[in-house]
Formats: structure tokens, C-alpha cells, sequence
């Protein structure tokens, strides 16, 4: 056997369990790590060109469309990644069907953005940007959705070329329209333009799928889907959702240059939410087969995934703090200082969120997801009281202390929860 052929084998095929965990981190953790470096690039020139109170405008923006992201999909992506991945020959009645609820829910979604938002901040160059943001809600939501057949299939190679396709769009767009338009609108018309693509191509590997949409529908399964999908979906997005309130909130409190310094230090922390995120995609496929065939085995690459996540989580978060003026300043500049106090309050989230990404797959495999319902939504509501409470008196930081507390109270549930399922140990 040459060295192309074992190349290939290695990884496009995926004999063993283990193998087949780590050949698609690897390319779940390719496509994002080296997207999210491409467009990191265009983050930092951006948040130089612009300033803060115009970054300040674009992120909250951006933040707003994410955050409709998630109620765009209230889950139904996960259901079909999960169902696919116990019967593949269901994948098509599921991916079918969650496709026009996802339909559904964007129409709702970007009209909520398009005649509503603009009466929700006082920022006015954001609401100049809303109309376009939300073609990239439109691009992006049916993208991701895309990727919760791949995942099903084992197949995240087709999400890491997306991703990076994407991200190259991303940030050579940015950098031309940048150049030649120094503007949020322009940053946000580049955006529209490259996630259109993604989607696109994404189409083109499902093209299968998307051409038996009507076909394959099933009536039937728009109930069980949205039974499942919902409870996941305040469960699963908690972190996601206080992430993208924080700068809501922050945008109808105070200014866009606050908003700007905050949003500079989320970035970062967020880059690092992709690490464990990404394992536990990874994971969630032989999760889901193992809670329904051998619990036993369940129990052991739960304590290994949990170990690895938490031993590689306490470093990262030591040495983001301990250095964390170097870093601001080499990553945005000496006029983002002021966002150093609530980078490294953040950085603790980096604790909580990387074993509790694996934590609630590992929920969702047994299907328990209804029963963190209340104390998810409590979690939204709390870090909302929390912000109120906590901006007026110490501004980003209050913002970035809220979103550790919250985290905190609700992720300690999630384990609590699963200790009833699935009697782990760490260590």
C-alpha cells in the first residue's frame, strides 16, 4: 500500500471507534481553527480600521443576528444528527421535515430583526447594518443546519472544507471591501456575500438531500421533532445565549465604544469555546449509539472525554490571564485596554465550558434533555438580572461577572443531572 492510498485511509475512512473520534476532530477542529484563524485576521484589521464605536456597531449587530440563530434553530439541527446517526435510513424524512421548520422559524426570525430590532438599541450605525445582517442569518442558519447531516454521517470532512471555504471568502471579501470602503456596512456586506457562498456550497454536497426536500417531507414528524428539539435547545445554547446578551444588553445600557471593548475581549475566549465544542460534535455520534447499546462504554468515554477536556481547560485558562495585556495588545492595540479586566474575567469561563460542552451531549444521547428546560431558561433570565445589576456599577467587567456566575449555577446542574444517568468520574 503506497503512502497517498494510507493517507487517504487514514482520514476519510473510519474503521475503529477511537480512530473515528479523532479523525473527525481533526477535521471539525481543521476547518474551524484554521476558518476562525483566517477570520480572526480580518477581526483584528477590522477592530483597528473602524475603532470601537464603529466595531462597537458591527459586533452588536452580529451578536443579534447570532442570537437569532439559536431560536431560529431551536435545536432541530441536533435532533437530526442524533436520529440519522441511530437510523441513517430516517435521515431523509428528518432532514427533510427540520428543513422547512427551520424555514419557518428564519421567516420569523428575520422579520423579528429587520421590524424590531431597530427599536431595541440607541446605537444608530447598527441599525443601518440590520437589513444585511440578515441575509447573513439567512446563509448562516441553513449552512449549520447542513452540518447536522454530515455529523450524523460521521463526515465532518465536508464541515472543515465548508468552514474554510467560508472563512476565506470571509476575510479576502473584508479586506477588499475594508480597503476600499473603511465601514461597518461594507465589513457586514462581506460577511453576507461569503456565508451566501458557504451555504452554497454546502448545498452542492447535500445536493441529494435537497433535491427530494418535498419528496421525503413527512407531517408526521414535526411534532416529535419539535418536542425533542425545543428543551435541547435552551439547554444546549445557555452559553451561546449569554454570550450574545451580554453585548445586547450592553448596547442598550451603554455605549458602542463599551460595546466595541467587550466584544474585542469576547473574541478571543470565544476562539477558545471551538476546542471542546468541536471534540464533543466529535463524540456525540458514538455517544448517542453507545447510551442505547452499552452503558458500560458510555461511562468510559464520558470519564476520558472529561478528563482530557479539564486537563487541557486549566492551563489555557492560567496563561490567557496571566497574560492577557500582551495579548489585547497585540491582537487589536493599545486602544482596547480598557477590555483587559473583563478578558480575563472571561477566561474562567473557559473552566466551566469546556467538560460542560461534553456534559450535555452526553445529556442529550439519553434523551433527558426536557428535564434542564427550567433551570436553562432561569439561567438566560438570571444572567439578564444579573447585567442589570452589575453594568451600572462596573460596566464591561459587571457584563463579564454576570456570564461567570450564571454559567456556573446552571452548568453545575447539568452535572448533577447526568450523575443520575451515567455515574462518572473524572479523576
Amino acid at each position: 500500500m503506497n503512502f497517498i492510498t494510507q493517507l487517504k485511509l487514514f482520514f476519510l475512512e473510519n474503521k475503529e471507534l477511537g480512530m473515528g473520534v479523532f479523525k473527525n476532530t481533526a477535521w471539525l477542529f481543521s476547518g474551524q481553527f484554521f476558518g476562525k484563524l483566517l477570520r480572526v485576521a480580518i477581526i483584528i484589521y477590522a477592530a483597528r480600521v473602524l475603532g470601537p464605536a464603529s466595531w462597537g456597531a458591527f459586533s452588536y449587530a452580529m451578536s443579534l443576528a447570532a442570537f437569532l440563530t439559536i431560536f431560529t434553530d431551536i435545536g432541530v439541527s441536533g435532533i437530526v444528527t442524533r436520529e440519522s446517526a441511530k437510523d441513517p435510513n430516517l435521515s431523509g424524512p428528518y432532514f427533510s421535515t427540520a428543513f422547512f421548520i427551520k424555514l419557518v422559524l428564519l421567516i420569523i426570525g428575520v422579520a423579528a430583526l429587520i421590524l424590531g430590532a431597530p427599536y431595541l438599541t440607541k446605537i444608530v450605525e447598527a441599525k443601518i447594518l440590520f437589513p444585511i445582517i440578515a441575509l447573513v442569518l439567512i446563509f448562516d442558519s441553513l449552512r449549520n443546519f447542513g452540518f447536522a447531516l454530515s455529523r450524523a454521517k460521521e463526515k465532518m470532512k465536508w464541515e472543515g472544507i465548508n468552514e474554510i471555504l467560508t472563512n476565506i471568502f470571509i476575510t479576502g471579501l473584508g479586506f477588499l471591501f475594508l480597503f476600499k470602503s473603511p465601514t461597518s456596512l461594507a465589513l457586514t456586506w462581506a460577511y453576507a456575500i461569503a456565508t451566501g457562498i458557504g451555504f452554497l456550497a454546502i448545498s452542492w454536497q447535500l445536493k441529494s438531500y435537497f433535491g427530494e426536500l418535498l419528496k421525503r417531507f413527512n407531517m408526521g414528524l414535526i411534532k416529535p421533532i419539535l418536542s425533542m428539539a425545543w428543551p435541547f435547545a435552551l439547554a444546549s445554547s445557555l452559553g451561546a445565549i449569554m454570550i450574545n446578551t451580554d453585548v445586547i444588553m450592553l448596547g442598550w445600557l451603554r455605549s458602542p465604544e463599551e460595546v466595541g471593548f467587550y466584544s474585542a475581549a469576547q473574541r478571543p475566549v470565544q476562539l477558545l469555546y471551538l476546542l471542546p465544542t468541536l471534540f464533543a460534535a466529535s463524540l456525540f455520534p458514538v455517544l448517542t449509539r453507545l447510551a442505547n447499546q452499552d452503558k458500560e462504554k458510555f461511562k468510559k468515554v464520558l470519564e476520558n472525554a472529561l478528563r482530557i477536556a479539564v486537563i487541557s481547560a486549566v492551563p489555557i485558562a492560567l496563561l490567557g490571564i496571566i497574560f492577557a495585556q500582551p495579548i489585547l495588545s497585540l491582537l487589536f492595540g493599545s486602544a482596547y485596554q480598557n477590555a483587559i479586566p473583563a478578558f480575563q474575567i472571561l477566561l474562567l469561563t473557559v473552566l466551566i465550558i469546556f467538560p460542560s460542552a461534553i456534559i450535555n451531549n452526553a445529556i442529550f444521547a439519553h434523551d433527558q434533555q426536557k428535564s434542564f428546560v427550567t433551570f436553562a431558561a432561569l439561567g438566560a433570565l438570571g444572567n439578564i438580572i444579573f447585567d442589570i445589576i452589575l453594568i451600572p456599577i462596573l460596566g464591561i467587567a459587571g457584563c463579564a461577572v454576570a456570564t461567570v456566575i450564571t454559567q456556573l449555577i446552571a452548568n453545575a446542574f447539568m452535572w448533577k443531572r447526568l450523575k443520575t444517568v451515567s455515574d462518572y468520574k473524572i479523576f
